[in-house]
């Protein structure tokens, strides 16, 4: 009964309550951009959307692992990726002020993909590799004062919980341009809203901010190392169930 009830309250009163703030935020964000700048107006739009989506969706975010944010450093962040209600657990709760690195389809999104440019987001084709490269250049200017770049680095959603294995994308950026990257786990979104699904689930979403990684090095075994690293990090809190603090 339980279920019933909340599958037509997200359809008859989540959605068009989602779709007005996602309009009323959108307005803001192209209102306040050319004043405030992309970190600021990001802060005052995207912020509380995402937090108002969590709310309205009866999701509680448990948080782990923030004394291992520095506000003054920029980070190349790299998280697992579970469910689109990642995006607004780590927009509404990582306090960072992060650029994301998503595919060149969502541009196309109405509202969202507007406004993602205009905060400086980093869109990238994944069928054109020149094309990609260089927008990760563009996106490497923009990585100062404590702005920080995030990456999904399996590429997609897992399908089935388990961790796929990382792209090095990140872990290059990191390395050429002397940042520290950053492991995230997130955990129970999946349960939320599972891959290829419409119907939602209230209940509790977890992120865990571990240790800074260095690459400790130019050549690929370095790389290499990071990357193992950072999966692994990832990788223990995801098969706890991310109930403890790291």
């Amino acid at each position: 009964m339980i279920n019933a009830l909340f599958f037509v309250y997200s359809w008859f009163i989540f959605a068009p309550l989602m779709l007005a703030a996602t309009v009323l935020f959108g307005l803001l964000c192209f209102l306040l951009v050319p004043f405030l700048g992309p970190r600021r107006a990001g802060r005052l739009t995207a912020v509380p959307w995402s937090r108002l989506g969590l709310m309205l969706s009866g999701v509680q975010v448990r948080l782990h692992g923030l004394e291992h944010l520095d506000p003054e450093q920029s980070y190349v962040i790299v998280a697992n990726h579970l469910s689109q209600y990642d995006i607004w657990v780590l927009y509404g709760h990582l306090d960072k002020d992060f650029r994301w690195v998503m595919k060149h389809e969502l541009r196309k999104v109405p509202v969202i993909g507007p406004c993602c440019a205009l905060l400086g987001h980093i869109f990238i084709d994944r069928g054109d590799a020149q094309a990609a490269i260089a927008s990760l250049e563009t996106a490497k200017a923009r990585l100062v004062g404590g702005t920080s770049i995030l990456f999904f680095p399996e590429g997609t959603r897992s399908r089935d919980g388990a961790l796929r294995p990382f792209k090095k994308g990140a872990f290059r950026m990191a390395r050429d341009l002397g940042l520290p990257l950053l492991p995230v786990t997130l955990t129970g979104t999946r349960e939320i809203l599972p891959p290829d699904s419409l119907r939602m689930h209230p209940g509790g979403a977890t992120l865990t901010v571990h240790a800074p990684v260095v690459v400790d090095g130019n050549d690929e075994a370095a790389l290499e190392a990071a990357l193992a690293r950072c999966r692994s990090a990832i990788a223990g809190v995801a098969a706890e169930g991310c109930l403890e603090p790291t």
